[in-house]
């Protein structure tokens, strides 16, 4: 065998396959590293392309910015040279950028220096000099991020192999704009008010001060604000110590620095100088510590000796009158019939809404007082029955409320006492205004909040001459003099306003005289159709003279018996019909029959009864009156009236029908002089006095209501920018007001001793309602709606 030939052979046909493949591999190679270096080449372009393309945009951006820094309006000429000097300044600068690096060597040196990992960097420090030169030196720090292209944008840029929006130039417009921003001074507005960019800007500041809408939460008051108002408030102390006032308003102005903010503000955009007025500061502090206190739902329901710290809201765009009297129909007394009208006039004119709270009697009380033996078994019914009494007379449909308090009839007093707290019968949210009719009656034995701290405004009307009625009785002048005192401190203590109806009442504090009342409009209806009756030649008056009242001695029966007694034979033939009810009915008639007078005693009835149209002249020769329902009602329905002459009738002695007379004898002649002629008939004016309308608008006029209802208010209430009304932060109260505090506040301490109330008169349980109000009213016992020490007794 010759094995050297074949390992010769095998040896050169390896070498030969060897030759081959390290060729074949590197021609792979070769052609890979080209494909690569292509790949490379390519990218390069492309980058050098796109940063030409970039430099273009951003000519092209740098021409747009300098076009809109053109001003639409015309400004001061210094300001507008040195700012389009500084544009045709930086504008070279740009344009040299631009035709620096869009040469074509920029290809070529883009592909040396630009690499995979080579960082690209642009030098923008000529641009850099040239914006630091112009614009105020401490924007130089700002700009050094506008014009760096650093090492991580490089990085990002080569990660992505394409370029996105220009860092750069983003910043550089936002830096204009803001450059163009902090030029924009307040002279321009002075200056320029009409031009079209400062009402932008003016349009920018509004919506910047503009007040947030409400919210139901409203942030507590932060400790500056605290701190302001106890400032505010120790003025008087801190004056003591030698610390003047107007370093007070200073230190609450520092303290405020929000409000001030936001004041200055709002004058700019009015166009006024940026000075804030202290009072402007003191009413925001006082609307910011109103709203926190009605956020809360804050309300105190104590009796207490000052005024509270938030008055009830009348935000609803409608005022809230609570009528409250002392007596209720069927009882037909003046305090029941005349509220009634009221309070359907006041909520005829629809300006405001009306509540008319009443007394409600047990079951044995009503038997007393209401005639008929007409009784009730539960508000529901009585409220009805008023209802319906009362659209009979008005001709439409009175729109309010009747609500009810807890009384009892005192038959000594011969009328109703509240019993418990009457002020709790009308919500805190309806607590406006108030009308008490009778308001030392009301708040004889008034035992709970005082009512010029629960109402807005609380009037007092004056029906009664209870000095007179109280002279009558034993030891009548010793208890008219401390009764007159009392009726002086609680009108102190509980009204703002007293409208006294005639000169016959006592004089009162805070009093003006007026009457206003009026008459049902039936009786006016009835004086026209008499009127038409004349007209036509018919007789109106068929009946002579006669004379209504509740039959007690006090209400003109005593003055009728001793007037008649004395002038019998004068009045021969004189016949006189009596139409009334009442406690002295008996010893009334039991009289007359003893002295042999001519009077014919018929049961009580409504003054518009057909029975009653017939007579011509009405007698009333009462001087107990303040001002009598029945005169007016008679000279309505334009009959002839006899009275006295007395300030109760002051209001009456204008009328032609009206006969006062001043002596005995003077009554005889009157009386007469009535049966003898025929009245006059009522011209329109005089008809339109005795109305509800015109009583409505006197009292509206004396009770300072048109000012309260117009939303007038003397510093206690504030005026948001949305309309509504809320109550202001209460201020140190005058002297005045400190004494007129003190005596509610002894007041409500003699009113809640039972033994004390005792002495005075009081009804035994009249300090809390009983159980059978309870029961008919629907109320919760006294001892758990007040509750003592939080414990239910």
């Amino acid at each position: 065998m010759n094995f050297p030939a074949m390992n010769n052979g095998r040896q050169t046909q390896t070498a030969a396959n060897s030759s081959s493949s390290a060729f074949s591999f590197i021609s792979k190679g070769w052609r890979e590293v080209r494909d690569s270096a292509d790949a490379d080449l390519r990218l390069m372009k492309d980058r050098a392309n796109s940063f030409k393309n970039i430099a273009a945009s951003f000519d092209r951006e740098i021409e747009n910015l300098i076009n809109s820094a053109t001003p639409t309006f015309t400004v001061p000429p210094i300001r507008q040279s040195s700012e389009i000097e500084f544009m045709k300044k930086l504008h070279p600068k740009i344009s040299e950028f631009r035709r620096v690096y869009s040469a074509p060597e920029i290809s070529r040196k883009v592909m040396e220096k630009c690499g995979p990992r080579a960082n690209l960097g642009i030098d923008l420090s000529r641009i850099r000099s040239t914006i630091a030169a112009e614009v105020y030196g401490t924007m130089e720090e700002d700009m050094k991020g506008i014009i760096e292209f650093n090492k991580v944008r490089s990085e990002k840029l080569n990660e992505e192999g394409q370029f996105g929006e220009w860092e750069p130039i983003r910043v550089l417009k936002t830096r204009f704009r803001e450059f163009e921003k902090k030029n924009s001074t307040v002279e321009i507005f002075a200056g320029f008010k009409n031009n079209e960019i400062v009402e932008k800007v003016k349009s920018s500041l509004k919506a910047i001060c503009k007040e947030p809408q409400e919210s139901k939460e409203v942030p507590p008051l932060d400790v500056p604000e605290l701190l302001a108002v106890l400032v505010r408030q120790s003025g008087l102390f801190l004056d003591q110590f030698g610390i003047r006032r107007n370093l007070c308003d200073k230190i609450v102005e520092n303290l405020c620095s929000k409000r001030k903010n936001q004041l200055v503000l709002r004058s700019l955009v009015a166009g006024e100088p940026p000075a804030v007025d202290p009072d402007k500061i003191n009413d925001e502090l006082d609307l910011r510590i109103a709203s926190v206190l009605q956020s809360t739902g804050h309300c105190s329901e104590s009796g207490g000796s000052w005024t509270d710290f938030m008055k009830p809201d009348v935000t609803d765009g409608k005022r809230h009158v609570a009528i409250v009297t002392t007596a209720s129909l069927p009882w037909m007394t003046g305090t029941a019939v005349n509220p009634l009208f009221r309070a359907a006039y006041l909520a005829k004119s629809e300006k405001q809404k009306v509540t008319l709270l009443v007394p409600w009697l047990c079951r044995s009380d009503q038997e007393l007082v209401y005639p008929n033996n007409l009784t009730f078994c539960s508000p529901e019914e009585q409220e009805n029955y008023i209802r319906d009494w009362l659209e009979e007379r008005v001709g439409f449909k009175a729109d309010f409320r009747i609500s009810f308090y807890p009384g009892k009839f005192s038959r000594e007093r011969r009328s109703i006492i509240p019993a418990g707290d009457t002020s709790q019968f009308i919500p805190s949210k309806d607590a406006d205004i108030a009308i008490l009719e009778e308001p030392e009656h009301l708040n004889w034995y008034h035992h709970g909040k005082r009512w010029t701290d629960k109402f807005n405004h609380v009037v007092g009307i004056v029906h009664t001459n209870y000095l007179e009625y109280i002279k009558r009785e034993k030891n009548g002048a010793l208890q008219a003099f401390f009764v007159k005192h009392i009726n002086n401190l609680v009108i102190r203590a509980h009204c703002h306003k007293v409208l006294r109806l005639s000169a016959a009442t006592q004089d009162m504090p805070k009093s003006v005289i007026c009457n206003v009342h009026g008459v049902n409009p039936k009786f006016l209806k009835i004086g026209e159709k008499v009127a038409a009756e004349r007209e036509l030649g018919q007789q109106a008056f068929s009946k002579g003279a006669y004379f209504l009242g509740k039959m007690v001695w006090a209400k003109g029966y005593k003055e009728l018996i001793d007037l008649l007694a004395k002038h019998k034979n004068d009045l021969d033939g004189f016949k006189l019909d009596v139409y009334g009810n009442g406690e002295d009915a008996h010893e009334v008639q039991s009289t007359a029959k003893r002295l042999d007078l001519n009077l014919n005693f018929q049961k009580g009835r409504d003054h518009a009864d057909d029975s009653l149209h017939g007579y011509k002249v009405f007698i009333n020769p009462s001087v107990s009156d303040v001002l009598c329902t029945a005169t007016a009602e008679a000279l309505a329905m334009g009959k002839f009236v006899v009275c006295a002459d007395h300030p109760s009738n002051e209001f009456f002695s204008s009328f032609p029908n009206c006969l006062t007379y001043k002596s005995p004898e003077d009554f005889v002649a009157k009386v007469k002089e009535a049966l003898a002629n025929e009245p006059q008939p009522l011209t329109p004016e005089q008809r339109y006095n005795l109305s509800w309308e015109a009583a409505t608008k006197r009292f509206i006029e004396y009770s300072e209501l048109d000012r309260i209802l117009n939303n007038e208010h003397s510093g206690t209430m504030i005026r948001k920018s949305n309309g509504k009304l809320i109550a202001r932060s209460v201020s140190m109260p005058t002297l005045s007001e400190m004494v007129d505090g003190g005596i509610a506040f002894a007041h409500y301490c003699l009113t809640g001793n039972e033994f004390l109330r005792l002495c005075t008169g009081a009804i035994p349980g009249t300090r809390d309602y009983g159980r059978q109000h309870c029961k008919d009213l629907h109320l919760l016992p006294p001892q758990v709606e007040s509750p003592i020490y939080g414990c239910y007794l």
